[in-house]
């Protein structure tokens, strides 16, 4: 079987989206698929019409966009420049099936190309656009703009001849909108156990050069968007800090939260106890995790976060981190509150806190703590079972489709 991706961005560019895709292309391999790969133009610095990269080829759209202030003409311009990148390439592959990966910009030439073709087209939700630009500040939420993109999302999904999708929070909002039950599948989010393995010792060298010998350490590692909720930890660390003279926080990684999260430091008067490393190479990361005694996911409650389930805490779960998470539904979806970790009241500094305290001080629960979460993962979330999903939905339309 011959499937042709259509991807935003990829590595080398390191986010929670490209990890997903090479897991995905890795364990479909393993299913004795054949994989090709095809980027938007937004994938940046792109020079080259194919590359490799760490052993995977991808196809490139080169094509020049200019950008617009006419709301639209710019997005047009990217569809149909994927569209016509996607189709010599769809002409030249045959793959039996289109699987287009969010967002709706890359469905829409999928959907015109297989068409054409008629080959099958899958809809990959990660996320809905309009509620990560909501986010970033470029829509208001049910502004018109956000009216129109997500008029647009639902276009997509009705026409597309199956969705797939990362989570239970996401596939309920896509029936919502009219597409059967029958037409969506969840293909979670998951881990690769072999590259996390059990959190091993502190390296002194490191924790001395950051100042954390003999701390109790808080850490995040990750991209320090808005709705990660970084602001609620700091704003919760002065209570901490009351119970915990010893306590730090580690914040490992950059973002545009960055400078307002350093200047909120200063201002609660809180700089001297918290670290900011910036960026670490990838190849690190696992000395800084090993520094932090509790990880904390302080998501603030909005549709992206109530909907979708993050990466970040499986992969703490896989190494046998302890971790405390807001209860927002992306995040319920993965935690059992005293299970595989501990849920707090989204959007609540003294929850936050008390939280943090609570399990610094429950020594005795960190062993079976640890222990489940690596199971939850070991058992449930771990790329190969994740995929398999994907078979039926691939069968069912290359069996109808005549491949």
């Amino acid at each position: 079987m011959k499937i042709l991706h259509i991807l935003d961005h990829s590595i080398p560019l390191h986010s929670g989206y490209t990890f997903r895709t090479v897991s995905i292309l890795k364990a479909q391999r393993a299913l004795g698929w054949e994989t090709f790969h095809l980027t938007s133009p937004k994938h940046v610095n792109c020079t080259v019409d194919e590359e490799d990269v760490d052993g995977w080829h991808f196809y490139r759209t080169q094509e020049q966009v200019e950008s617009s202030r006419i709301p639209g003409v710019g997005e047009m311009r990217l569809m149909n420049a994927t569209t016509r990148r996607l189709q010599a390439l769809a002409e030249r592959l045959r793959p039996d099936i289109l699987h287009a990966h969010s967002p709706v910009l890359n469905a829409i030439p999928a959907l015109r190309v297989g068409k054409r073709l008629g080959i099958p087209v899958v809809y990959e939700v990660r996320a809905f656009w309009e509620d990560a630009a909501v986010d970033h500040g470029t829509h208001a939420e049910w502004g018109l703009r956000y009216r129109m993109t997500r008029a647009l999302e639902t276009w997509a999904l009705k026409r597309a001849d199956h969705v797939t999708t990362i989570c239970e929070g996401l596939r309920q909002d896509i029936v919502a909108r009219g597409i059967p039950e029958d037409r969506v599948t969840v293909i979670p989010n998951a881990v690769d156990i072999e590259k996390f393995p059990i959190g091993g010792a502190a390296d002194e060298s490191l924790q001395t050069q950051l100042g954390l010998a003999g701390a109790t350490v808080i850490g995040f590692i990750g991209s320090f968007y808005a709705y990660e909720g970084l602001d609620l930890l700091l704003d919760a660390f002065p209570r901490v800090l009351e119970a915990m003279p010893t306590a730090r926080v580690l914040l490992v990684g950059g973002g545009p939260q960055d400078a307002a999260l350093k200047a909120q430091a200063q201002r609660l008067g809180i700089a001297d106890k918290v670290v900011f490393t910036g960026r670490v190479p990838h190849a690190d990361v696992n000395r800084y995790y090993d520094l932090v005694d509790i990880l904390a996911y302080p998501r603030h409650s909005m549709r992206l976060t109530e909907l979708v389930t993050p990466l970040k805490p499986l992969e703490a779960m896989a190494q046998a981190r302890l971790l405390v998470a807001s209860d927002v539904g992306g995040h319920r979806e993965l935690i059992e509150h005293g299970v595989n970790g501990i849920l707090f009241k989204a959007g609540s500094a003294a929850h936050l806190a008390d939280a943090v305290i609570d399990l610094a001080r429950a020594r005795d629960l960190w062993p079976q703590l640890k222990l489940a979460g690596r199971t939850f993962v070991e058992q449930q979330r771990n790329w190969p079972v994740s995929v398999a999903r994907y078979r039926p939905v691939y069968e069912r339309l290359t069996s109808r489709s005549g491949a």
